[in-house]
């Protein structure tokens, strides 16, 4: 599995429009092959940055799959003008037995 990391910058004051586009794009993503789950997070200190987390079930999936489809453009047309500047989007892969172990408190 990789995980997509995109920080993303919002125009100020394009707030609450981003988040409105992406729950219409967010539809889009989801319906991709490859496609494993997603969730956007917005800072609290600044309130016009974001994370965008998207998991994966292969490098190939994003990049070929998602980026090089009909969808996309569709994706770029509902976000892409929000951003300033553009984000760079990395991927990661998850370090084995570095997960956190849950109800141990």
């Amino acid at each position: 599995m990789i995980l997509e990391v995109a920080p993303l910058q919002i125009r100020l004051g394009q707030e609450a429009a981003f988040e409105a586009a992406f729950l219409e794009a967010q539809r889009i993503i989801a319906s991709m092959p490859g496609y494993v789950s997603h969730e956007l997070q917005r800072c609290i200190e600044r309130p016009h940055e974001y994370v965008l987390l998207v998991r994966w079930q292969s490098l190939e999936a994003h990049e070929v799959g998602f980026r090089r489809s009909a969808e996309y453009q569709a994706w770029k047309r509902l976000l892409h003008h929000f951003y300033d500047p553009f984000p760079v989007v990395s991927h990661y892969r998850a370090v084995p037995g570095a997960a956190e172990a849950r109800g141990n408190a």
